[in-house]
């Protein structure tokens, strides 16, 4: 049995920073999108992803990937997103097995019009604290936890584009 590397005073501060940071960051933009534009964090990062997508389309599989959602929980969030009319599903031309999520026109204006209060809280938090150098050796830090987490480079941003 090895022995535990316990968090030394300065680690235990970075990580309880980072647990705090990260929770409330993202129940803040949470709340900002509830608030103004009548939707959780979560669908609004389906809806972008949708609209990013080449013909504003993706299989279901993909979606779950990229929003890094169970399927379950994904055809959860897209049942609500269809009933609202902003997303619909349908069959793959050439495999039935496969559906895909296609934003509509109504996702698009809904995403349109909620995007510059999402952004202007992103702004808020996460970038008007930091000074323009400060925010490069963050996201280059970001890029460093990632590149651990995720070896095989999956996520979206790992190759510093997304």
């Amino acid at each position: 049995m090895t022995d535990t590397r316990w968090l030394d005073e300065d680690e235990q501060q970075t990580w309880r920073a980072f647990l705090w940071t990260s929770r409330l960051l993202n129940e803040a933009l949470d709340r900002q999108l509830q608030r103004d534009s009548g939707m959780p964090h979560a669908y609004y990062m389906i809806l972008a992803m949708l609209s990013e997508a080449p013909g504003r389309a993706l299989t279901m599989t993909e979606l779950a990937e990229i929003v890094h959602s169970s399927p379950s929980r994904l055809s959860h969030a897209v049942n609500r997103l269809e009933e609202a009319g902003w997303v619909r599903r349908a069959k793959h031309r050439t495999d039935r097995r496969t559906t895909i999520a296609e934003l509509t026109d109504d996702g698009l204006a809904v995403l349109a019009e909620a995007a510059p209060g999402h952004v202007a809280e992103v702004r808020r938090h996460l970038f008007d604290p930091l000074s323009r150098d400060d925010m490069l050796r963050f996201r280059e830090t970001l890029h460093a936890l990632l590149a651990s987490l995720d070896p095989d480079h999956e996520a979206p941003c790992a190759d510093g584009k997304g």
